[in-house]
């Protein structure tokens, strides 16, 4: 006779098949048909005590089955490094114009070049679920003057909530699109004359102060907002120059989620040498994605403000009487047709095409500045942690000045790009 075995998580052992062939089969067993009839009372009782054994191990199975191990809590501070590094050839192709634009009227100057551009190191540590400190360096400052440079990013983030979030120290306040996206992933070979323009002005890049930022929902439309307050005087700064702040203020609509459409309205205001001071901007972002290979990424961008620093740079006789006259106005255009084309590390190659209208001083001695940049791009891993530039900046002024950066020229740009 043969037994099957069934064990409880106690280690007690049942003889299950015996038990079963006594019920259903008790003739088989035994051979002998009174028997069965004498038994009837005993298989109702076995069939009680087979009932009250197996059920109470089954139930016990499902009990352990449901039993998972418990998530890992997660452990502070958290980690993580990131680096860029983008290394460059750059040659004039303009006669009497070196390679940052500058015109001469002799020929000592430099017509290209091999440079370092950026060797960035960031540091970002999460301190708790809801606190990260994040510190950015650039280390090519270093082969200039580092003095307001190489620090770029020193902040503290305190997230209450997707909607609600606290920056303090120095970072880039919200002003336009350029200063939501950091510039290892821009679809031209720089950020636009205009971002360092107003940069100059306090609008842009790296700024000190405090800033609210979030995700929150208008209705049925997707919003993200921010709201930031700085000293105006750009990075790295011993104490704000004149005690006046400028506040900023960005507004983002999700119009079309799916072509990624965009709208975002920017306004400021703000004291410099208690005269108030003032910037606008629009943009409107957009992608095409025409099959699974091919998409067309879509920027245009446009901003108006005071530009106090001209203002303040000039003698005061030489000052017009109101600082509001000095006003800078841009606008530039960014279409990039992107191949996925994701053949061994290739991903991507794409061709982009910016064309900039920049004016420093359009109320006084307006002289519109029309740039071209053209670039094709090679992307390689994931998320451009690899990639080649080739670009080439085309400037045209309706008044070209000598020996100024006022001046045509043409440079051509090789950039390499690793990012780790």
């Amino acid at each position: 006779m043969t037994f099957i075995l069934f064990r409880y998580d106690d280690g007690s052992i049942f003889l299950i098949r015996r038990v079963l062939a006594l019920i259903l089969f008790p003739e088989r067993v035994f051979n002998h048909k009174s028997f069965v009839m004498r038994t009837v009372k005993m298989k109702i009782l076995v069939l009680l005590f087979t009932v009250a054994c197996v059920v109470p191990a089954f139930a016990q199975q499902q009990d352990t089955v449901k039993v998972s191990k418990e998530k890992p809590k997660e452990k502070y501070p958290q980690f993580l490094f990131k680096g860029l590094l983008q290394a460059r050839y750059v040659t004039s192709l303009t006669n009497h114009v070196d390679i940052d634009g500058l015109h001469h009227t002799d020929d000592e100057y430099t017509s290209n070049d091999f440079d370092l551009k950026r060797v960035r190191l960031q540091v970002q540590v999460k301190l708790t679920k809801r606190t990260e400190v994040v510190v950015l360096a650039n280390l090519a400052d270093f082969k200039s003057d580092p003095k307001n440079k190489v620090l770029e990013n020193a902040y503290m983030k305190y997230s209450f909530s997707p909607g609600l979030n606290l920056v303090f120290g120095q970072f880039r306040p919200w002003f336009g699109i350029e200063e939501t996206y950091p510039v290892d992933v821009i679809k031209s070979m720089d950020y636009s004359n205009q971002y360092y323009e107003f940069a100059k002005n306090g609008w842009t890049s790296f700024q000190e102060g405090a800033a609210i930022m979030g995700d929150i929902k208008i209705g049925q439309l997707g919003t993200q907002y921010s709201i930031a307050i700085v000293n105006g005087n750009g990075r790295n700064q011993p104490k704000d120059k004149d005690n006046g702040k400028q506040l900023m203020s960005r507004l983002v609509f999700d119009l079309f989620s799916k072509n990624g459409v965009k709208l975002g309205l920017n306004g400021g205001y703000g004291k410099v040498f208690r005269k108030d001071v003032h910037a606008l901007g629009i943009d409107l972002t957009g992608n095409i994605k025409f099959n699974e290979k091919w998409g067309l990424d879509m920027q245009a961008e446009a901003k108006q403000g005071v530009n106090h620093v001209m203002y303040y740079s000039l003698k005061e006789a030489d000052r017009a009487s109101h600082l509001g006259d000095y006003m800078m106005r841009a606008v530039y255009f960014l279409p990039n047709l992107r191949y996925d084309i994701n053949y061994k590390n290739l991903s991507s190659i794409e061709c982009s095409i910016r064309y900039e209208y920049m004016d420093v001083n359009y109320k006084l001695n307006p002289n519109p500045r029309h740039s071209f940049t053209p670039m094709i791009s090679l992307g390689f891993l994931k998320n451009y942690d690899a990639r080649i530039q080739l670009g080439l900046i085309m400037e045209r002024y309706n008044k070209e000045t000598d020996n100024t950066t006022e001046h045509n020229s043409n440079t051509l740009i090789l950039q390499l790009q690793s990012r780790f």
